[in-house]
């Protein structure tokens, strides 16, 4: 079965302006009626009531003819007439735009009046409640994910590797690295927690000594003179390697010892060094400079964001990735305190006050030009079409009420006359 065609809104508004007009006018035509008959009447001799009929009809008429004509003047010229003060829509539409565009910023958006409506809204309160409930802070988070995945895919890789480059790389560049660092190595230093990294350098040494026994014997060898014995070498090599072995045990095992010792005091002095002294304080920057441009460094930085890129899309994609997860708990978690606590909320509403009354303090005029611009781009007849289909059911009240009153005010003047005379 086919289904009807339900008819627009315009479409609506038009079959009702119809109806209104229509009646409207047929109780014109009512009174235009009535007279006649009645003033016919009166001439052939009928009854004095008659005339009152007639007077009642005649005031009707004028009373309709009156507001017909100030209601149809609103939108066209009456008849086609150029009566001055008709057609006023089309023919102010622009003077009308601008009265309304300041009507609208001097009442609507008047500092006063946009605080006093933000304040009686509650905003953060209602924001938090919303933002409390598990769907809605799910609703949200897709939305914000859809938001992250349109600006990374937009972004142009190269674009991106070029301000990483430029604000990342230039920033490191344009910083010493002896100062801070030497700054962070003797906090470091002072609270003995390099002690680790010496422990374990000391296991190692140790354990390369201990396994190494053949690397001194040749080293012995290569550099012993051509005249040594060889047994001889392998009585200093293996003598050389004791002595070595042993220490190596020694400064592993020995907390105190006077190497650990030595090894502490050389790093105190390179962090010194490192905050006041010029020289250091050049080889590092020296260091840092072949560092940034060492090509694995500039590849670094490239793969960072490609990195970051495909974590970003793979977690805004997924609904239960861990970033989308702390995001909508996170939106819960804030909407909870908004809703709970006042000096908070009080905050959220002073911080949405501010930036509207700002918004409105500065930016008044051209809110307001939207409507004025608007208005005059409108085409004028087209406009007084639109504006009477919107208002125009509602003004032939107007005309039915002056056909009634004036019906009325006839029949009162023609009573009190007669009762008069």
């Amino acid at each position: 079965m086919a289904q009807t065609a339900v008819p627009d809104s315009d479409e609506l508004k038009r079959r009702a302006l119809r109806r209104m007009k229509a009646v409207a006018g047929g109780l014109l035509l009512a009174a235009t009626v009535i007279y006649v008959i009645a003033r016919w009447q009166e001439n052939a001799g009928a009854a004095a009531w008659v005339g009152y009929v007639r007077a009642a009809a005649e005031a009707g008429m004028v009373g309709a003819l009156a507001d017909w004509f100030a209601v149809t003047a609103l939108f066209r010229r009456p008849l086609g007439l150029p009566i001055p003060h008709t057609a006023i829509i089309p023919t102010r539409k622009d003077a009308l735009g601008r009265n309304l565009g300041a009507f609208v910023g001097e009442n609507f958006l008047a500092e006063p009046v946009v605080r006093d409506k933000l304040g009686r809204a509650e905003i953060g309160a209602r924001v938090g409640t919303w933002l409390d409930d598990e769907a809605h802070a799910e609703r949200v988070t897709s939305e914000l994910a859809t938001a992250v995945r349109g600006a990374v895919q937009v972004l142009r890789d190269d674009d991106v590797q070029a301000v990483l480059e430029q604000s990342v790389l230039r920033k490191v560049l344009d910083q010493q690295w002896g100062p801070p660092l030497g700054r962070i190595l003797s906090q470091v230093f002072a609270d003995g927690t390099h002690h680790k990294l010496v422990d374990l350098i000391c296991d190692r040494a140790y354990d390369w000594a201990r396994d190494n026994h053949d690397t001194v014997l040749r080293v012995v060898s290569q550099r012993a003179p051509s005249w040594s014995p060889r047994f001889f070498d392998g009585m200093v090599a293996d003598k050389i390697y004791a002595e070595v072995l042993s220490f190596a045990w020694a400064v592993k095992t020995d907390p105190d010892h006077q190497m650990r010792k030595a090894v502490d005091r050389f790093l105190v002095d390179f962090a010194h060094d490192l905050q006041h002294d010029p020289k250091t304080m050049e080889r590092a920057e020296q260091i840092k400079q072949q560092v940034i441009e060492h090509p694995e460094v500039q590849n670094l930085v490239g793969s960072a964001w490609s990195t970051a890129k495909r974590m970003l899309l793979d977690a805004a994609e997924d609904p239960s990735s861990e970033l989308r997860l702390r995001v909508r708990d996170g939106l819960r978690g804030f909407g909870r305190r908004l809703a709970t606590e006042p000096e908070l909320r009080g905050k959220v509403d002073g911080w949405v006050e501010g930036a509207a009354v700002y918004v409105v303090s500065h930016y008044r005029t051209e809110i307001t030009t939207l409507i004025t611009d608007t208005v005059e781009r409108w085409d004028a007849e087209e406009t007084s079409r639109k504006i009477e289909l919107q208002v125009g059911r509602d003004l032939q009240f107007i005309r039915i009420n002056g056909t009634v009153v004036g019906a009325l005010a006839g029949l009162v003047i023609y009573t009190v006359s007669q009762l008069l005379l």
